[in-house]
């Protein structure tokens, strides 16, 4: 494969030596006409035999003329392409040489940036890149290190159940057996959390999406997790109002709406409550869901949607740290979004699920359209 800077110069030369030779072509014909022309007018003063010499003698010197013409165009060519292939393939040699320590994972480069703005563009594309790749690679090291800390307490009550049944420290008990199946479970539901948090990432989630009614998919998941409310002893009203139409997946949006819920109740101490409120408005169709527990910092509102991320409020309580992780991607994977507010610590908080509303599903059996 030939190189930039010899396919450059080699096109330089070829536009040199072509219009060169044409110069030569035309210009020698040109010349030698309009000089047999001129001296044919002046043949009469100058005399026939001086005529004719002064043509001879244009006629011979013209050639060399036009060859060392054609010789010193090409030399000024080839040099104007050596210094253009240079300041075109200087720029291309350093941002390669980037994009080589970037491949072999040295993220943080300064790509120069070349005077060309295409170049430039190019440089600063890459650079962005590696931006990119470095917040990856540090989410990717971070993640690695929350789940292996989050897998930590329930394989270690694991196999400390089974050690001291082992070693019959303990009786084998109903209640040895139940500790180890919870933990178990436990790290079952953070697998799938992760399996569905990847997925919605890397934006291969499977959305099963039809015509639905999110008022009801509200009350239906309130209603799910109304008695885990009155066991704690914190209010849950629901505000349905009318219908609202969505296209959505009903297993997600379920999912995101019993997140959003099950967050609110970790948060809202015994006495407290939580309202959902169901509306739309502008061609956005949404849930808000306001407790009157721990509120949350303006620090806390930019981080609670991180993975693992738990405030000094919720590391007393239990929970994985990754509900409102989930629930923000699968909304977006739907279109929307999961977004938070609160006016302060112990001021409660709200979270608003937001989707694009949809055409209505009981439009389709309405009689009266229908008639």
């Amino acid at each position: 494969m030939r190189s930039l800077r010899s396919r450059l110069l080699a096109s330089h030369l070829a536009v040199a030596l072509t219009g060169t030779l044409v110069a030569v072509v035309i210009g020698g014909a040109l010349t030698s006409t309009l000089v047999g022309r001129q001296l044919g007018m002046m043949r009469g003063a100058m005399g026939g035999g001086q005529a004719q010499a002064a043509q001879d003698a244009v006629r011979s010197v013209l050639p060399v003329a036009l060859a060392w013409g054609a010789v010193a165009a090409v030399a000024v060519a080839a040099a104007l392409a050596l210094l253009l292939s240079r300041r075109i393939v200087a720029p291309l040699t350093a941002i390669q040489e980037a994009s080589r320590r970037i491949a072999r994972g040295d993220y943080r480069q300064d790509v120069p940036r070349p005077h060309d703005a295409e170049l430039a563009a190019v440089a600063a594309d890459l650079e962005e890149l590696a931006e990119r790749l470095a917040r990856s690679e540090e989410t990717r090291a971070r993640l690695i290190d929350e789940v292996a800390h989050e897998m930590r307490t329930p394989l270690t009550t694991i196999r400390g159940t089974m050690e001291a049944l082992a070693d019959q420290v303990i009786e084998p008990s109903p209640e040895a057996y139940e500790r180890v199946a919870a933990e178990a479970s436990r790290l079952e539901r953070l697998a799938q959390d992760l399996s569905t948090l990847s997925r919605a990432d890397e934006h291969a989630v499977e959305l099963r999406n039809a015509p639905e009614d999110l008022a009801a998919l509200a009350t239906d998941a309130a209603t799910h997790l109304e008695p885990q409310f009155d066991h704690a002893g914190v209010g849950l009203e629901v505000d349905a109002g009318s219908p609202v139409p969505v296209v959505v997946d009903r297993d997600r949006i379920t999912q995101i709406l019993l997140n959003l819920l099950g967050n609110a109740l970790t948060h809202t101490p015994s006495g407290g409550s939580v309202t959902v409120a169901v509306g739309a408005a502008r061609g956005i169709a949404s849930v808000r869901v306001v407790d009157t527990g721990a509120g949350l910092t303006a620090d806390e509102l930019d981080r609670v949607f991180d993975r693992f991320y738990r405030g000094p409020a919720a590391r007393r309580a239990a929970g994985r740290g990754i509900g409102l992780t989930i629930a923000r991607s699968l909304a977006r994977a739907h279109g929307g979004d999961v977004t938070a507010s609160s006016p302060g610590p112990g001021a409660g908080a709200t979270f608003v699920l937001s989707l694009p509303t949809g055409p209505d599903p009981l439009r389709g059996h309405d009689p009266a359209r229908e008639a």
